[in-house]
């Protein structure tokens, strides 16, 4: 084994859930430091404006729909980012989905769900790029956690099983590839502007019979900082994880939720 060689002058990034939110703010990140990204979910129009958007920034771009819980979806995925772009050596894991059930009744399906989508999928993908970076010598595997990687609440144990699930791929493939010259490492944002903090939104009304501005307030309360997140202040933390400078960041667990796991009675 040994301590792996210097990233590449062209290096590939491959963003799961690319479309909107974190992963299109992350895919704009990776291009702005130069490296061809390619994007890839289920909804190829999402995923193809992302695309052109990147293009424009001068490097090469590739949108590729897909089902990140087919295992064979996704071999074919990565073989053709390969071909086309090159081999992606940079990968965030980003693709996710959160809901939500008390445990008494707990729908087994929801569960099985839950975990396909935040923790099998990331494994799938990971597995199906991990031989080129471990033939280059070069690697930087991103997942995209949450706070509920780190701490419990209530309704959510299927999400929050999952998440957690992640960390602990995250910790171990960080202890195996440490001499490899690959990082794994797992970013854990509170709640973000976007989409599935909107359908939170929406939840909380249908359930609590809240205003939105009220139910919004109730997410925010959960930050020490009382504000959403931005995607762009996570896709920040990821464009540093996937830079040499990096190099010694390795199994790490960098929070940007406003304090909301390390500080208590904020007030």
């Amino acid at each position: 084994m040994n301590g792996g060689t210097s990233m590449p002058a062209r290096t590939v990034a491959l963003v799961t859930g690319g479309g909107r939110g974190i992963g299109r703010a992350a895919a704009l990140a990776l291009a702005e430091a130069g490296h061809d990204v390619a994007v890839v979910s289920r909804s190829a129009h999402e995923i193809e404006a992302v695309a052109e958007q990147l293009a424009t920034l001068g490097v090469s771009s590739l949108a590729v729909p897909v089902d990140l819980t087919d295992p064979d979806a996704i071999a074919e995925m990565v073989k053709r980012v390969s071909v086309e772009l090159g081999p992606p050596l940079i990968l965030v894991n980003n693709a996710g989905a959160a809901e939500s059930h008390k445990f008494e009744g707990h729908p087994d399906e929801l569960w099985e769900r839950m975990l396909a989508i935040n923790l099998t999928g990331p494994y799938l993908v990971t597995k199906a790029c991990a031989p080129a970076m471990l033939a280059r010598g070069w690697g930087r595997v991103i997942n995209i956690g949450s706070v509920a990687s780190l701490t419990g609440n209530r309704y959510i144990a299927a999400y929050t099983a999952g998440k957690h699930g992640l960390l602990g791929l995250t910790r171990a493939l960080a202890a195996e590839w440490a001499q490899r010259g690959i990082t794994v490492n797992l970013v854990a944002p509170g709640y973000v502007a976007t989409a599935m903090t909107d359908a939170s939104v929406a939840n909380i009304m249908q359930r609590t019979g809240r205003m939105a501005d009220e139910a919004l307030s109730a997410i925010t309360a959960m930050s020490p900082q009382r504000r959403l997140v931005s995607p762009e202040e996570v896709a920040a933390v990821v464009r540093l994880l996937a830079s040499e400078a990096a190099g010694s960041i390795n199994g790490a667990v960098i929070a940007v939720d406003g304090g909301a796991s390390a500080i208590a009675g904020t007030g």
